[in-house]
């Protein structure tokens, strides 16, 4: 015992800064989940602070509590809403706070934080494995090697981590260098040009949504190249980085496509489904509205049903007035924004394979089988478990913050269901009424972001990490549903 303890002593770091960096360790790796939470909040303490500082606002004036708060959560959660003119109200410095939040947040905390570890020492240890992989895959721990084969296997942490930061930078630059001249012809300066390029490409793959210039997207309206590289943006940063890594892992290896991944083929089928659903619902909804498609004409207003199906996911940008959509279409809208995008990508909502794997229970009990099965592949049922609790958590956030702010703002239901929905699945989009909302609504948002975008992963992950043996069964009853 003796020998024991203080071979432990031995083993302890002799400094402070060593014990907090073992203790630090420790809990990164036994609780990745909860790790995430205190690095989320103390970031967006951070970028509160630092947008509160005077020299962070548009001539020194300063910026309220509220305002930085709701921001720093907006900047960092990469949703796009906003209580201030993005545009006017920050000076350069703020603008690059605001900037260099919405990477972070794009990338993910837990997968940055692995980047930088692997760039500095050039290699990564099975915790900083681990810790990475509870942002690619919260159901990792969930179920031993069936979960481990949804997304990517551990081995392949690295290589992930590589494609994402490359394919973040590579994805990024092409946008810009497309917006680029665009700009340019439009009449911006060409410093103007420069900047706002690179802004509107950092935004469209992190799925934020802010824009930099005053005007916003009018200016390129009718731009459909300008439009389209702002899709291809957004489309890559939402469809999740696994995605990328395997389309990569196809191009690199020249792999069949019947290789790919079971989360692979669901993500990009169900994906391209809804994107496709959301385009001609909106064309059918709206080409009679004279205030959102009808102007263009029969071919402009299926281009722009199509970039609002795309943006209606998580991307935030928009080239019409939100308030002038037909309650239908805020609806339609409603609904795409809660699904989202793919899993362990820059989008919102509760993930399109979440969506899937309902759907394919749904078949299974309407066909009579007692398994859930896609591309000749089985789904275990705690996979259906766990995306029933995403869905139900998800509503019940919703549905909590629907009703706390349509008492703080006595406003209509179709626009408060519309913002707190956006806000939950880190859309960006608006009808207005956060820009003007109270200040209680305003925290009551800001707070529905934050659960929205560390919440379902973070409920998925704390049920892997609860599963315990039973070693008895009580007596089976049913009870009547539906």
């Amino acid at each position: 015992m003796r020998a024991t303890a203080q071979a432990s002593r031995h083993l302890m770091p002799a400094t402070w800064w060593g014990r907090v960096q073992l203790r630090v360790n420790e809990f990164s790796g036994s609780s990745p989940s909860r790790f995430a939470l205190i690095v989320f909040t103390t970031l967006i303490l951070l970028f509160t602070l630092l947008l509160s500082l005077p020299f962070s606002a548009a001539g020194s004036t300063g910026t309220p509590l509220a305002d930085a708060f709701f921001t720093a959560v907006s900047v960092i959660c990469v949703t796009g809403l906003s209580t201030v003119d993005m545009a006017e109200h920050w000076s350069a410095f703020g603008h690059v706070v605001v900037y260099v939040g919405v990477q972070i947040g794009g990338v993910g905390v837990l997968t940055l934080a692995s980047i930088l570890g692997m760039v500095i020492s050039r290699k990564l240890g099975l915790r900083a494995k681990l810790i990475a992989a509870s942002d690619s895959n919260p159901l990792r721990a969930h179920a031993g090697p069936v979960a481990e084969g949804q997304a990517i296997r551990l081995g392949e942490i690295g290589s992930l981590l590589r494609t994402v930061a490359l394919s973040a930078v590579f994805i990024e630059l092409v946008v810009a260098l497309v917006l680029f001249p665009r700009m340019l012809a439009h009449g911006f300066s060409l410093y103007d040009s420069s900047l706002n390029s690179l802004y509107y490409s950092a935004m469209a793959f992190t799925n934020t949504g802010f824009t930099p210039n005053e005007s916003g997207l009018t200016p390129f309206a009718t731009d459909y190249v300008f439009l389209t590289a702002l899709m291809v943006g957004v489309i890559a940063g939402a469809i999740g980085f696994p995605v990328i890594y395997a389309i990569a892992q196809n191009l690199r290896r020249n792999v069949r496509r019947r290789f790919w991944t079971l989360h692979v083929k669901l993500t990009l089928v169900t994906f391209a489904l809804l994107l496709v659903a959301g385009w001609v619902l909106y064309f059918a909804l709206e080409v009679g509205n004279p205030r959102t498609l009808s102007p263009g004409g029969a071919g402009d207003a299926a281009f722009q049903s199509l970039f609002m199906s795309a943006m209606a996911r998580s991307g935030g940008f928009s080239v019409v007035d939100i308030d002038h959509l037909h309650t239908s279409s805020l609806m339609v809208t409603d609904m795409l924004m809660f699904v989202g995008g793919g899993s362990a990508s820059t989008a919102g909502g509760i993930k399109v394979t979440t969506l899937a794997v309902l759907f394919l229970a749904a078949l299974a009990e309407a066909r009579g089988v007692d398994s859930m099965e896609a591309f000749r592949r089985r789904i275990p049922t705690d996979v259906l478990r766990v995306a029933v609790s995403v869905v139900l958590w998800g509503a019940t956030i919703v549905a909590v913050s629907t009703v706390t702010v349509l008492a703080i703002t006595r406003d209509s239901l179709d626009h408060v269901l519309f913002d707190v929905i956006s806000a939950f699945a880190t859309c960006g989009l608006s009808t207005g009424l956060t820009q003007h909302a109270p200040t209680a609504a305003v925290y009551v948002l800001a707070i529905t972001m934050f659960l929205g975008r560390v919440g379902t992963v973070t409920l998925a992950a704390a049920l892997a990490q609860s599963q315990r043996g039973q070693y008895y069964q009580h007596p089976e009853e049913r009870p009547i549903v539906g």
